[in-house]
């Protein structure tokens, strides 16, 4: 890695350091080979990533894995999810999102405000409320955090980029209480993640071309027990005009920049 590369990731995890140090953490971290581990800067105990990626333009229905497709803590990137499960409820009422429903879901993803997550992670339900929303979006091995800890929901690559396609693929037919986000959920969660703001526009933004086809959400957290980072993204790239879908979700990683750097690296090498 270039000492330029390092200076942005040094950059990058400054900046992220103090909201980081405000979400809740818990456990044990489990150890598994990934994609990209062995390219971790010398004298570093590199982390473990898993990638998977979908080409939305291109023929395929499911997702193609790099590494083992375990679970990882989701730490910020569940509020995707959370989005998703109040955007569910609401279509089932009949009604749009009211307006502290927006004033709190627009920080939640474009600042990851953990407040309005907090707020937004009662209001669905919690677990519970995240599980009926993913049996609607054809997730299969997401399983929501414990009591209020929404960060330490675990979810595989391959389950988000099912939620991914939930959000940017076509749908399909919605009727209240069945079906998935109806175009204009959709557009709204999209709309957010292009809009995040660019202190953390890092991630899986490495393997695009940049530019207005790109939309993400990340997520970081520093676990208690081990002093190790959890460091994931999610969303969508476009590459030599094709739109991918991508999730990287890494573990144990040395520091916040360290996980910065494995999931960019690893981002670019599942792409390409």
């Amino acid at each position: 890695m270039s000492s330029r590369l390092s200076r942005t990731a040094r950059t990058k995890a400054g900046a992220l350091l103090a909201s980081a140090a405000a979400l809740l953490s818990a456990g044990l971290l489990h150890p598994a080979p990934a994609l990209a581990a062995t390219t971790a800067p010398a004298g570093h105990t590199p982390g473990h990533a898993t990638a998977a990626v979908l080409d939305l333009d291109g023929t395929g229905r499911a997702p193609v894995v790099h590494g083992e497709d375990r679970a990882y803590d989701t730490a910020s990137i569940v509020k995707i999810d959370i989005l998703a499960a109040l955007l569910l409820q609401a279509q089932d009422a009949g009604r749009p999102l009211t307006a502290r429903e927006r004033e709190r879901a627009e920080p939640m993803i474009r600042r990851s405000d953990n407040a309005a997550a907090n707020a937004l992670w009662r209001q669905i339900g919690r677990a519970s409320g995240l599980a009926a929303a993913n049996k609607r979006l054809g997730l299969t091995s997401t399983t929501g955090g414990p009591g209020a800890k929404w960060g330490l929901t675990r979810t595989t690559a391959s389950d988000q980029v099912r939620l991914l396609r939930a959000v940017f693929g076509t749908g399909g037919t919605v009727r209240a209480g069945s079906g998935g986000l109806d175009a204009r959920s959709r557009a709204y969660i999209r709309t957010l993640m292009g809009q995040v703001v660019p202190e953390q526009r890092w991630g899986v933004s490495a393997a695009g071309a940049g530019g207005s086809g790109q939309a993400l959400k990340n997520g970081w957290l520093q676990r208690a027990t081990t002093g190790r980072w959890d460091v994931n993204s999610v969303g969508q790239v476009t590459v030599r005009g094709h739109r991918y879908l991508v999730a990287v979700l890494s573990d144990g990683n040395a520091s916040m920049g360290d996980g910065v750097s494995l999931v960019e690296r690893t981002a670019r090498a599942a792409v390409a």
